[in-house]
Order: structure tokens, then sequence, then C-alpha cells
């Protein structure tokens, strides 16, 4: 298993190797490019050296943002998002014990339950715990039962709405066409076009 989510191979390793990078990239994938979002564990590990969840959620805030912060920075809103790593972290820490694949593999979960595990993470709405559950069903060897159900509609095969289906150039451009035409409706239907 290797996933090819932001065209830089080190960025992409990290994302194979290191689940909670993984799941800092799913957390900074909001108004930003997704290859931008899941680059971003690699820029906080080069600057600050941090690896694991209590690293993280233990570093001086300040000195966090500061690593968020440095060009290029992590993410276009870096106080906010600085804020929440380090939030997503503690409670990983908390409640997993420091351990970020136990939320999908602590109990031998099925889908439901990985999904409502996700869902109580800060940061992790309905929509992004879906499509990360997805991500980790059809790319990172999650087999629970009803996966593919619980992460509807992102977990369907062939279905390039996200980044749980990027797994080449090819799936990029597709992923990137479907995201556009779906803005494209939403923004039709609230001007009161027809559809």
């Amino acid at each position: 298993m290797a996933l090819h989510i932001t065209g830089d191979t080190a960025a992409d390793e990290l994302l194979t190797d290191n689940p909670l990078a993984l799941m800092i990239g799913m957390l900074l994938d909001q108004q930003v490019p997704m290859e931008t979002a899941f680059a971003g564990p690699l820029k906080i590990e080069e600057r600050t050296g941090a690896t694991t969840a209590a690293a993280i959620a233990n570093m001086d805030p300040e000195k966090f943002l500061e690593a968020f912060k440095q060009s290029p920075a992590v993410h276009r809103f870096p106080g906010s998002m600085a804020t929440r790593v380090q939030e997503l972290c503690q409670t990983i820490v908390d409640d997993w014990g420091g351990d970020a694949s136990a939320i999908w593999t602590q109990g031998d979960p099925d889908g439901a339950e990985v999904l409502k595990r996700l869902k109580a993470l800060p940061g992790f709405g309905e929509q992004k715990a879906k499509i990360f559950l997805a991500l980790l069903g059809k790319q990172y060897g999650f087999t629970g039962a009803g996966w593919r159900e619980a992460s509807a509609p992102y977990g369907g095969d062939d279905t390039y709405l996200s980044v749980a289906d990027i797994v080449s150039p090819d799936s990029l451009a597709k992923v990137r066409a479907n995201k556009k035409a779906m803005k494209a409706a939403a923004k039709a239907g609230k001007s009161g076009i027809p559809q």
C-alpha cells in the first residue's frame, strides 16, 4: 500500500507510513487544494521535528503557530488550523493512547463504529469523517464490515468524489472535475437557476 495524493514523494511516504500524518492531512483539507493540505504534515514534521500526537499536543502553541506560518504556510488559515491540529493530537493522546490508527483498529470495529469515532474528533464533521473512512477502506487496508455503506457516497467504486479516490494524476483530474461540477450545481441551485 502506497498513497499518491500530493505528487511529492516524501509527503506521500509520510502519509503512507504515519497514520497520524494522514489524519492531520485530512483535517487540513478545507479551503486549500488537496495537495497542499496533505503536504502539510511533512511541513509540520520538517519544521518542528514532531512526529507523534504527544509531541505535537505538547508543543508551545506559539512555536507551533510559527511553524505553520513559515513560507510556504502549512494552511491559508494558520492560526485556527494550528490550534485545531493540536486539539486533534491532544484528543488522540487522551482517548487513543497517542495512536491514531487505534481509531480504526482498536477492538476490531466495523465501518459504522469507525465513523462514530471519527466524528468525535475535533475538526471531523460528518462529511470529513465519511471521506476519511472511505480513504481508509479504499487505500489504507481497513476492512471493517459495512465501511462502504458507512462512508457513502464516498465509499463507492469509481466515484471520484474525494481524496479517497486519488491514486494517480488521472484520478486527481477526475476528482477535481467532479468537485468543480458539484460546486457549480450548488451555486446554480442557490441562485435559483433551474437544474
